[in-house]
């Protein structure tokens, strides 16, 4: 582990020992993005702002942190493209089209849901993202992030990036408890991404200092990880082809 890995995961074990003390969470969140008490309040906060009003399509993560968004982008009328959990397909992400679903919102944007109505599409067959929901453990107020370090974040953001579907007009969010939200400087590699909005029960912040990567690290991965993410593994060869 970096030294970088290291103080990421210093920052997570102590906000989730927080949240755990502070009876914000359920019991087993420590390990998780958390599903925090009040995760319906940041998605009618959400509602309430122009940049959710003017999107027509949405990214999430499958996490149950961030189910009231995903059923509240449904109810809106929103394009919500979920990623499939870990990516483990070659077709990394659910397409819930609110005009189509044979499920109530509340229903279609569960995991399971998802899995039962929802077609399995690949990056090839993507509108733009205006809004990207990402799970987070802790936050700053510059807008760095550090997920729970499974990395698949920083990977579904960096291979829309690459793909020319999250440009510099999508907007970032972060939907966390007021106690994820930390003071210090969290250490950020070439493949992490910031936010642009944190969004808590009670707070909009609007963090100004964007950071992007220009697309997939490939240094930054494992062989291992690649090979373990077909839509990845199939990038990379189309990239490096095998030379006999």
């Amino acid at each position: 582990m970096s030294d970088i890995d290291q103080a990421k995961e210093v920052v997570r074990d102590r906000v989730w020992r927080l949240l755990e003390r502070e009876g914000a969470v359920p019991e087993g969140s420590y390990g998780k993005i958390p599903g925090f008490y009040g995760n319906e309040a940041t998605a009618e906060r959400l509602a309430e702002l122009e940049v959710w009003k003017n999107a027509g399509t949405i990214k999430a993560n499958p996490d149950w942190a961030q189910l009231p968004i995903r059923i509240r982008a449904l109810q809106d009328e929103k394009l919500l493209y979920m990623a499939v959990p870990r990516m483990a397909s070659l077709k990394p992400f659910y397409l819930l089209d609110p005009e189509s679903l044979s499920l109530l919102p509340e229903e279609a944007a569960e995991k399971q849901g998802a899995e039962q109505t929802a077609r399995r599409i690949g990056v090839d067959e993507m509108r733009p993202i205006d809004v990207v929901i990402c799970g987070s453990v802790a936050v700053n107020r510059s807008g760095a992030r550090i997920g729970k370090g499974a990395g698949y974040s920083d990977l579904e953001v960096a291979l829309l990036i690459e793909a020319g579907l999250v440009t510099e007009e999508t907007t970032i969010v972060a939907p966390v408890h007021q106690l994820q939200v930390v003071d210090e400087e969290i250490p950020e590699t070439a493949h992490d991404f910031s936010v642009d909005l944190i969004v808590t029960p009670g707070e909009v912040i609007r963090c100004e200092e964007r950071r992007r990567p220009s697309g997939i690290v490939w240094e930054d991965l494992t062989a291992e990880k690649v090979g373990a993410i077909p839509v990845l593994e199939a990038l990379r060869l189309q990239k490096y082809p095998r030379r006999e």
